[in-house]
């Protein structure tokens, strides 16, 4: 798995080398102290994951991170614990908050490296299929067929499936509809996604999924119209 590592302290940017020498399924391949030269090497060079300051001179990571053109996966390394809400907008893999051990750093390189083997071992038609998904015990596959709804509850979402227990991730609805298919899913509410294909019945702006009855918000109502007319 092929890294690079952004940081504006030397210090740090020693010891991600140095932990990641430990790691044997980490490839360190460049350490940046400006987003401007990691952003050259970006645009001729593919990584598989980021480490990433947050409090850097000219960008912000976050900023940075944004508005790159691919995505790598990402671990966060900073020293301000404020901004963890928003890596969870980012799907980072991680957050490590300096100083942080040699054995937290495993533990977050090892949720990457996981996340990685998931994907580069499927085929494109089953990366169609399913989403991976930060938790708080690491990174899961959600396979999108046994979706029922998404729930937003402030900065988590819970994910209802079909004969299994719910899920709970930490990530905002809006973050996880750019990573579904629009075709397949529909924002109904400001606090609901549902599968069009699970939708079973609508009735006075309630949608009916598997038995349960879901809010459709003035704002939406004119696109699932729209939508369930083309699907019909």
């Amino acid at each position: 798995m092929k890294a690079i590592a952004i940081d504006d302290e030397p210090l740090a940017l020693e010891l991600i080398e140095t932990y990641c020498e430990r790691c044997d399924f980490i490839q360190l391949e460049k350490e940046f102290s400006s987003t401007g030269a990691a952003l050259q090497y970006l645009e001729r060079n593919s990584v598989d994951l980021l480490f990433l300051d947050i409090n850097m001179p000219a960008v912000s990571g976050i900023d940075f991170y944004k508005s790159l053109a691919f995505k790598p996966m990402l671990i966060f390394t900073t020293s301000y614990s404020e901004y963890a809400i928003e890596s969870y907008e980012l799907n980072a893999i991680d957050y490590l908050l300096k100083p942080f051990s040699a054995s937290r750093f495993e533990k977050a390189a090892r949720k990457a490296f996981d996340a990685y083997n998931l994907v580069h071992n499927a085929t494109v038609a089953e990366q169609s299929k399913y989403v991976m998904l930060k938790v708080d015990y690491g990174v899961i596959k959600v396979v999108l067929n046994d979706i029922l709804f998404i729930e937003g509850l402030d900065n988590y979402l819970k994910i209802q499936f079909q004969n299994q227990s719910p899920v709970v991730v930490r990530m905002t609805l809006k973050a996880l509809m750019e990573k579904l298919n629009e075709k397949e899913f529909i924002r109904v509410h400001r606090s609901y996604i549902v599968p069009i294909n699970r939708i079973e019945s609508v009735k006075q702006k309630m949608i009916t999924v598997s038995g349960e009855e879901i809010p459709i918000g003035k704002n939406y109502e004119d696109n699932l119209k729209t939508r369930l007319n083309k699907e019909g």
